[in-house]
């Protein structure tokens, strides 16, 4: 499997802990994980054990090795290869000749070093003439002499600092086969994009989706005798090619475990195929497991957190169903065959895999769909058959509510259009023809990669398998009484074909992306002349100040050679 990174998602400042803490593997996280992970308490401790036994001597290695050297030097500890004690082997000073016949002795004696110790009145020179004698310490802070003791604690401590200035960024990487998610700091002020620290993923990430609500299977949900139950936190939740929804803490370094796993690994198990037919030839299509309204049954392709009702999530899977979790109710379902606890609701409003679902932040119960049967729809959660819906000829990529206008949404396809949509003109018949309110030809192929800037109204960024990410601008004239589309500045960032693009939740102008080569890239848009004296104006009108930095507008943990485009305006699209 190729490197690649799949997605990426912002975290706001001040959000983290400012000290993450680290994984605590005690007796109440082994019951947490033997509930979430549906196995035997006693099997789950031994594997954790040993698990983490082998961490720690991962680190320890080479503390070992030098006590095991200081204990050998001790009398009696060497051995000949037979087993038997040195003193055996050697014969003393009695036992050795008087006389040497290669005249060595002779050789040896002019040194006098029988007496070599009795010279107490030689005359000590240089400069630690001074010092009477020197002492080595296998640990610095035995030595009296050094006052400045290490702590290597307190340097952890110091390196694992997050600032309220920082932003995190949380990139689903896949290089080599093994997953993992890694987790980014980035300084604004100093232009600083550095990696903090990673979580080994069990399955390949297709999206991802940040949140601040405690899952109730989450330890930071639960009150101690020391601190009550938190009721915000900082949580990433992660839909893969198996059909379970794991969520993380990522204030909590080196986890072994989720903090919650939505859906049911013991029924499900998207990885393993079943075969069809009963002969010697089988077809290589698996078996379509048969669909349930409790979990997912493939994979998970988006997620959306609702704002408002904080407890809730969406999923969008590729077994064509939409469903609904409460974070507040037992991640388990009963393994009786029952449905038990599961997803709150499940929806069954597509012919084909949804790829992308969106709640409207405006509208808190109304979500936002997508499709590979080439619809979109949007509906009340609690009443899905009144939804309306619009056919858009292609493959549905992403889709993104206008956080300027509730009634307005964004949809990406793969044939390289942008369509924007009133959801108010859509008709209850998805079949009915419903005409865009404006149409942009934004890429050379798919567009992967789709988000619209929640600073400026009117400012979209769209990302393509050609590698290239844009920023567009909309106008309203109110004479044609249409909107006008225009291009304001396009870049090749060096990320291969572009997966994902993602507005800052802080600056305005500042824009994450990834693709195809595994890379991650921070554009900050101001750089460009042209995108300053464009959306300048429109920064001001909603009292945000437009800042100039020196970085030359692209920052990533490594060198960038990335070419620009060289496109810094021109017509895009219009109605």
């Amino acid at each position: 499997m190729a490197s690649l990174i799949s997605c990426v998602s912002w975290v706001k400042r001040g959000v983290a802990e400012r000290h993450p803490s680290k994984y605590v593997l005690d007796d109440d996280e082994l019951e947490r994980v033997s509930a979430l992970a549906r196995i035997e308490l006693e099997d789950a401790k031994k594997e954790l054990e040993r698990a983490h036994k082998a961490a720690e001597s991962m680190g320890k290695g080479a503390e070992n090795e030098a006590d095991d050297d200081d204990d050998d030097d001790g009398e009696g500890a060497w051995v000949d290869e037979d087993g038997e004690d040195s003193d055996g082997d050697i014969k003393m000073e009695e036992d050795q000749p008087e006389s040497n016949t290669d005249g060595n002795e002779d050789d040896m004696a002019k040194y006098n070093l029988d007496e070599y110790d009795e010279e107490d009145d030689m005359p000590t020179m240089g400069p630690f003439s001074n010092i009477k004698g020197l002492k080595y310490y296998a640990n610095n802070d035995d030595d009296p002499y050094i006052t400045l003791k290490e702590d290597d604690e307190e340097d952890e401590r110091q390196e694992l600092e997050v600032l309220p200035t920082d932003n995190l960024l949380v990139v689903a990487k896949t290089e080599d086969e093994i997953s993992q998610l890694e987790i980014y700091v980035y300084d604004e002020s100093e232009e600083n994009l550095y990696a903090h620290h990673d979580l080994l993923l069990p399955s390949f990430p297709l999206c991802l989706e940040w949140l601040d609500f405690p899952p109730i299977s989450s330890p930071s949900a639960k009150s101690t005798a020391n601190s009550p139950a938190k009721q915000f936190g900082n949580y990433i939740a992660v839909g893969t090619m198996d059909p379970e929804i794991e969520i993380w803490s990522l204030d909590t370094v080196d986890p072994m475990y989720p903090d919650m796993v939505l859906g049911r690994p013991d029924k499900t198990a998207a990885h393993v195929p079943v075969p069809l037919g009963t002969g010697k030839k089988k077809r290589r299509k698996t078996k379509q497991r048969p669909a349930s309204t409790a979990h997912h049954v493939d994979a998970v392709l988006s997620l959306s957190w609702n704002r408002t009702h904080r407890n809730l999530l969406a999923s969008a899977s590729a077994d064509r169903t939409v469903k609904i979790w409460d974070l507040t109710r037992d991640p388990t379902i009963n393994g009786d065959g029952g449905e038990g606890e599961g997803a709150l609701r499940s929806f069954n409003v597509h012919k084909d895999k949804v790829q992308a679902v969106q709640w409207n932040e405006k509208e808190p119960t109304v979500l936002l769909t997508g499709s590979y049967d080439r619809t979109v729809r949007t509906f009340d959660s609690r009443a899905p058959d009144s939804g309306v819906g619009a056919i858009v000829g292609a493959d549905v990529e992403a889709l993104r509510w206008d956080p300027w206008e509730a009634h307005s949404f964004y949809v990406s396809l793969e044939n390289g259009v942008v369509l924007n949509f009133d959801a108010r003109t859509l008709p209850s018949n998805a079949a009915t023809p419903s005409p865009a309110r404006f149409t942009l030809s934004a890429h050379d192929g798919a567009v992967s990669g789709l988000d619209v800037n929640p600073h400026i109204p009117g400012c979209i960024a769209t990302g393509g398998t050609d590698k290239v990410v844009k920023v567009w601008n909309l106008t309203e004239d109110a004479d044609l009484q249409k909107r006008q589309v225009s291009l304001v500045t396009s870049r090749d960032l060096g990320v291969g074909k572009v997966f994902s693009v993602s507005w800052s939740p802080d600056d305005a102008l500042t824009l994450a992306a990834a693709g195809s080569k595994a890379k991650l890239q921070i554009w900050d848009v101001g750089a460009n002349a042209g995108a300053r004296k464009v959306l300048g104006p429109k920064i001001k009108a909603v009292g945000r100040e437009l800042k100039e930095k020196e970085s030359g507008g692209v920052i990533g943990v490594a060198s960038d050679n990335e070419d620009s485009s060289g496109d810094e305006g021109g017509e895009g699209g219009d109605e």
